[in-house]
């Protein structure tokens, strides 16, 4: 056993009290005034945010784990110092984190300034924008599908959940950290994208919506897509804010669609 790494075998330890004891939102507030830390689960979510410059604090293993996929993640870790690597039996890990851990490895990690919305969106052609969705695996998986089908960016309303939550980064398979995000001013989402010269085309169930091909939106230079929570929808006055209106037809009876099943097929489309 490498003596750098420190096997665990109780759960007493202070130092893991960020894996198992505090809420995502304790972790989010752990160091206010400064910025608070997240945690990336597996190898390939790991991998990315390092790859995007987010720096690692220290490393929670299975044990046998380190001579496998998790050997790459600790000498990434340990590039620019040494940092605390904590092994510790399956049995013990799962009762530390509450479940089986995904390919054996958590990082605890540093978040890093939010960029502002001209940063992020300001030379894209097509972004999304995520209004109150306040589901992880919703979130992660609508993040996934913007980053494989060619969404430039993605935008947050003060009212979605953290894309930097465990689940929800773990679910985008760390395309969260590939794809240009951050969140909306509260109160000026859609000044913010008019000031960007962006159109607004809202994803709702409408009887006086354009098709989803329609050649205007394929011709509009810059178009903002709105996608709402999983239930609800968008909200009403934002369906009225936007520029245009798009219903994915359904067949069978069938009512609508999984938010992150409706993303997939919008992006596809109006991104061509």
């Amino acid at each position: 056993m490498n003596h750098n790494y420190k096997e665990v075998t109780t759960l007493d330890i202070p130092e893991l009290s960020i894996y198992h004891q505090l809420s995502e939102n304790q972790l989010f507030h752990i160091n206010e005034p400064d910025l608070g830390i997240f945690i990336a689960e597996s190898p390939k979510v790991i991998g990315r945010a390092l790859d995007a410059g987010y720096e690692p604090i220290s490393l929670l293993i299975e044990k046998g784990q380190t001579q496998k996929d998790a050997a790459e993640i600790i000498d990434r870790c340990r590039e620019n110092g040494e940092i605390p690597v904590y092994i510790g039996e399956p049995d013990i890990l799962s009762k530390i984190t509450g479940f089986h851990l995904t390919r054996g490895v958590l990082c605890a990690m540093k978040r890093k300034e939010l960029p502002s919305v001209a940063e992020v969106a300001g030379n894209a052609r097509r972004i999304a924008v995520l209004e109150n969705v306040t589901n992880p695996t919703n979130l992660g998986a609508i993040v996934r599908s913007a980053a494989a089908l060619g969404m430039d960016a993605v935008l947050f309303t003060s009212g979605c959940t953290d894309p930097l939550y465990r689940r929800a980064a773990r679910v985008s398979m760390g395309t969260v950290f590939q794809v240009p995000w951050t969140f909306l001013p509260e109160g000026r989402e859609f000044s913010s994208l008019k000031e960007l010269g962006f159109k607004t085309v809202a994803l709702a169930l409408r009887n006086d919506t354009k098709v989803l091909d329609d050649p205007e939106l394929k011709n509009t230079g810059k178009l903002a897509v709105f996608l709402g929570a999983e239930g609800d929808g968008l909200l009403p006055e934002t369906i009225e804010a936007c520029d245009y209106c798009v219903m994915i037809p359904m067949a069978h009876g069938v009512d609508s669609l999984n938010v992150a099943a409706c993303s997939a097929v919008a992006f596809w489309e109006l991104a061509k």
